[in-house]
């Protein structure tokens, strides 16, 4: 099949001042926020506009991934950030992360990417 293209489904990280900052929308009409380029909002239809997040969150939840995968040499962690003024993301994290960790975002070669905050 050539020809076929698919867009990358992982949020855009931007560089931003203190760190990086997921490029995103907000809803105009109810204020949901979503880490991807949505047309409408996904909660209640309206309008929506660029908006950026972080580069500060909580992490919701982490794990380790001791399996391997391409592009990835285990064990690698993972966590899901909630952003202070976003939406909850998935984030490649340098190590193991307890839940409720505070970290950064940091502009990385295309996954979103955290560290912890000291």
């Amino acid at each position: 099949m050539s020809g076929v293209t698919s867009a990358d489904p992982r949020p855009r990280v931007v560089a931003g001042e203190g760190g990086g900052r997921v490029a995103g929308r907000r809803c105009t009409a109810c204020g949901e926020v979503c880490a991807f380029a949505w047309p409408a909002c996904p909660e209640c239809g309206g309008a929506v506009e660029p908006a950026e997040f972080g580069p500060l969150g909580t992490v919701w939840s982490a794990t380790v991934v001791r399996i391997p995968v391409p592009g990835r040499t285990p064990p690698y962690g993972l966590a899901y950030v909630d952003l202070d003024d976003g939406p909850r993301v998935l984030a490649h994290t340098g190590g193991p992360v307890p839940v409720g960790a505070r970290v950064r975002l940091v502009p990385g070669d295309g996954d979103v990417e955290v560290e912890v905050v000291p």
